[in-house]
């Protein structure tokens, strides 16, 4: 779980990056947006209940 975790972020940022530099592809910042947000969510939700 914690590889996947990792895959999104980095495939977030990735997207993120190619939606700035690259006109054409502006619909991948928009989804490097919402991986990012998504692998932080589930990465906190892993975090905070190892911690409880």
């Amino acid at each position: 779980m914690g590889i996947l975790i990792v895959l999104l972020i980095l495939v977030g940022i990735l997207f993120l990056a190619l939606g700035i530099f690259v006109e054409a592809v502006k619909f991948l910042l928009w989804l490097g947006i919402a991986l990012l947000i998504i692998g932080v969510i589930v990465w906190l939700m892993k975090y905070i209940r190892r911690n409880v």
